[in-house]
């Protein structure tokens, strides 16, 4: 990169937000999915919307790439660097700017952390929903870049349902506003479109969430069964008489063993699958509801049944579901986190078959998932210093991800597309459409500079994808691939 560049960075940030040594880069040289890692040119961390604004201009200027960080808790490869470019860290925009207690509205910077939002409404009574698993990390910036979900998601719904607006800069360094306080908005709904848009479209540097009251009770019911099947037949039992839960999540044996040795939630570790359903609201609601739901899962087969009886034991059940992730690396050196919907109907023949292939791979598997809403986490656990286990791994990942797609479902569900799913985008759009989402990329980004080769297949890579799956298409016939 030219001097001249680092010049002009230097006069926007300071020097002492700009890291060029290759060891302080290597942090950032790949996100939660180590697997995918790559150095960028620099890092520039810059302070406010302006700064950012005047650093796209100038990387437009010089056609420069650039990826947008938060956390870099994501786990898509969605901020895996561009050799050649600079990532854009918002880690310092990490204000609160403002709270409407009467609206129920919080103005806040990319850099916030999810938790640190519910953690600073508390006071008013208030708090923000959307709670991922990583919630005590991740950033809101980065919430919305992957229209993250969480537990609570099946109730309260995803990032994109609890946002209002949001400031964001071009890739050419201009400022716009997208939403509003109103209820409606005229001309096309670009704060949807910029949720979940992988940080290809636009840098968000304000976003307006949406906060809702702390529910006057909330209790959770952890159950445990005998088998996968009738957890997740128990899950359609609930919601098809009229409850919705504020989180329904499922762990299998894998799971509940590695999160119980983990955080001694109490769960009980025979099970060889367990439910997790919180109730929230009023009292007399939610004690009604849980009487429903306790008859519903003994009906459904449930080999144990334990309710919350303080804000305090709620958590400490909640912390085991949380912690799964982390605590499965305890039984496997690497471990591959899978991210796939399908409709809750399919979830039994799903996992079902998830296990068929997990004995074809010869590599276990721990789920832990969002049963409400069908978002699956499959777990695939395997060892990357074992020869050609990386890509075995990759390939029953793959296969997952088409399974989801057959089941009506769809290949991310929180996680993103990133580089991790590309070629899996294949196995839910046609051509048309994926040429129509390179049209909107490039009415945004003509030139392609933000987070370039993330979340559609470019034309080339198209290509490329085609030659590979007509040699692969002959290979197993047994004639001989194209040279």
């Amino acid at each position: 990169m030219e001097a001249a560049i680092f010049d002009a960075l230097e006069r926007i940030v300071g020097s002492e937000h700009i890291i060029v040594d290759k060891e302080t880069l290597h942090p950032y040289e790949c996100d939660g999915l180590s697997v995918y890692c790559s150095l960028p040119t620099c890092v520039v961390l810059p302070a406010s919307t302006e700064e950012v604004m005047a650093i796209m201009a100038l990387c437009s200027q010089y056609q420069i790439t650039v990826v947008a960080r938060g956390a870099g808790t994501g786990l898509s490869a969605g901020a895996l660097p561009i050799e050649g470019g600079i990532v854009l860290s918002l880690a310092r925009l990490n204000s609160i700017l403002n709270i409407d207690i009467k609206s129920g509205l919080a103005v806040v910077q990319p850099g916030v952390r999810n938790l640190a939002i519910s953690e600073f409404a508390s006071d008013y009574g208030l708090y923000y929903a959307p709670d991922p698993s990583s919630q005590i990390a991740c950033s809101i910036g980065g919430n919305v870049a992957e229209n993250a979900g969480g537990v609570h998601c099946l109730k309260y719904g995803l990032t994109v349902h609890n946002i209002i607006s949001l400031v964001v800069v071009t890739a050419q360094g201009a400022r716009l506003s997208v939403g509003d306080k109103s209820a409606d908005i005229a001309g096309f709904d670009f704060l949807a479109l910029m949720t979940g848009s992988e940080g290809m479209l636009g840098v968000v540097t304000e976003i307006t969430v949406r906060l809702l009251p702390i529910p006057e009770l909330a209790r959770v019911i952890v159950a445990g069964f005998d088998n996968v099947e009738n957890a997740a037949y128990a899950v359609n039992d609930i919601i098809s008489q009229g409850i919705i839960p504020a989180g329904l999540e499922m762990m299998d044996s894998y799971a509940i063993q590695a999160a119980e040795d983990f955080a001694h939630a109490g769960y009980p570790k025979d099970a060889h699958a367990l439910l997790l359903c919180e109730l929230d609201g009023n009292a007399d609601d939610v004690n009604h509801q849980l009487a429903v739901t306790q008859s519903i899962l003994d009906k459904a087969g449930a080999t144990s049944l334990k309710v919350s009886n303080s804000d305090a034991e709620r958590a400490l059940m909640w912390k085991g579901r949380k912690s799964a992730f982390p605590a499965v690396g305890r039984l496997s050196p690497d471990y591959y986190c899978m991210d796939g919907t399908i409709p809750r109907r399919q979830l039994a023949p799903v996992l079902t078959e998830i296990h068929r292939l997990s004995q074809h791979y010869d590599l276990r598997v721990a789920n832990v998932f969002h049963a409400g809403d069908g978002n699956l986490h499959p777990l695939i656990l395997f060892d990357a210093n074992v020869p050609g286990e990386l890509e075995k791994t990759e390939a029953f990942g793959a296969q997952i991800l088409r399974i989801c797609v057959e089941a009506g479902g769809c290949i991310t569900g929180e996680h993103g597309v990133g580089m991790e799913k590309i070629d899996q985008m294949y196995e839910q759009f046609n051509d048309a459409e994926l040429a129509q989402f390179l049209r909107v990329k490039a009415a945004f980004d003509t030139d392609s500079l933000l987070n370039p080769g993330k979340g559609i297949p470019t034309p080339k890579h198209c290509q490329e994808h085609t030659i590979m799956k007509r040699s692969q298409s002959k290979q197993e016939k047994g004639g001989a691939p194209n040279g």
